[in-house]
């Protein structure tokens, strides 16, 4: 029974210690976002804390904007208020993690577009 029990806690021990890490996205981030409305390139600065993440979107297109998020099992999602001519609306994106360094998802304006978007981490 203790040759059993003690296999178990090895092995168990042995796949926790190989299981990869959650990545931490905290950094500047450049994205290409792509919808039914346009086109952009904005700079999206992520800070991450467990699975909690805050940051700051900006671009030429929508300005700038603070965000909540969150990032769990490889999924990132985070929304923020906008407005454009006028119009109020929330910008949401999900997606998933491509590698410790790079996102991809959909993204939608409120109902008003949709679209896909990348995230490539910028290098300090």
């Amino acid at each position: 029974m203790r040759v059993a029990l003690l296999f178990l806690f090895t092995a168990a021990t042995s796949l926790a210690a190989q299981t990869p890490a959650a990545p931490d996205i905290t950094g500047k981030w450049a994205f290409t976002v792509n919808t039914d409305a346009g086109s952009g390139t904005p700079t999206v600065t992520f800070t991450q804390k467990g699975d909690s993440l805050s940051g700051h979107y900006s671009s030429q297109v929508l300005g700038e904007h603070d965000f909540k998020g969150t990032l769990k099992d490889g999924k990132v999602a985070f929304a923020f208020s906008a407005d454009v001519e006028g119009q109020q609306f929330t910008m949401s994106f999900s997606g998933t993690m491509d590698g410790a360094d790079g996102m991809k998802g959909s993204v939608d304006l409120g109902g008003m577009a949709t679209g896909t978007f990348t995230g490539k981490r910028q290098k300090s």
